[in-house]
């Protein structure tokens, strides 16, 4: 849990693991903040705040530890950016390290769901009528896997053991990573999965060519 400290010394906050899917190889993408939220610390990340240091360092400069241990990192984070919603970052485990492959087993058990920042607040408000800190801008060095989320809304929606998502996972999906309007991902959902299914078998194996064949299959069905 975050400790308010002197200002310039190092900060930790909690959110939620909101997870896609861990693969096999320990690939996975997620949000390790959310914008806009109020935390159990009274702090809100208002967007913005980590533009900064994502240029500075790059995701390759930005560690992935395991419970805020520097003795304990467990992979690379591949990609870092700020959206909409929050910090999304893709990442995978090393699961040539014992201790990975263990997290990767939690994360699918749904008994370790939780992100981490470990930051230096560079600056930020408070509002004297609420209590609520607003961080406007924060140097990010490292995220961890952690046990205990700070920010309840956000958990982990799914890690991947070879089931399909459900709908609602899809139509996230499709929405967020595949460019589809809301009326288009519950059209592909309704009419189309089985066919996308088809799809994916013959489109090449990346995330970029998996949703120009649901955009494919979508205007498809739309016609």
């Amino acid at each position: 849990m975050r400790t308010k400290i002197a200002a310039g010394a190092e900060e930790r906050k909690f959110a939620g693991l909101d997870v896609e899917a861990v693969e096999e190889d320990g690939s996975f993408s997620g949000y390790a903040s959310l914008f806009g939220r109020v935390d159990l610390g009274r702090d809100v990340v208002e967007r913005g705040a980590f533009a900064d240091s994502i240029t500075k360092r790059g995701a390759a400069g930005i560690r992935m530890l395991f419970q805020h241990d520097p003795n304990q990192p467990i992979g690379a984070w591949r990609e870092i950016r700020e959206d909409a919603n929050g910090l999304f970052v893709r990442g995978k485990l090393a699961t040539g390290v014992a201790r990975a492959r263990e997290v990767r087993e939690l994360m699918r058990e749904r008994a370790l769901d939780g992100l981490s920042i470990g930051f230096r607040t560079v600056r930020a408000a408070n509002e004297a009528r609420t209590g609520i800190r607003r961080i406007k801008q924060a140097d990010l060095w490292e995220i961890s896997i952690v046990t205990f989320p700070m920010l309840p809304e956000a958990r982990v929606d799914k890690v991947k053991g070879g089931a399909l998502p459900s709908p609602r996972e899809f139509e996230r999906w499709l929405k967020r990573d595949a460019g589809l309007t809301r009326s288009e991902a519950k059209t592909v959902i309704a009419q189309g999965f089985a066919h996308l299914m088809r799809e994916r078998d013959a489109a090449p194996r990346t995330s970029e060519g998996l949703a120009a064949a649901f955009r494919r299959a979508a205007k498809r069905i739309r016609q």
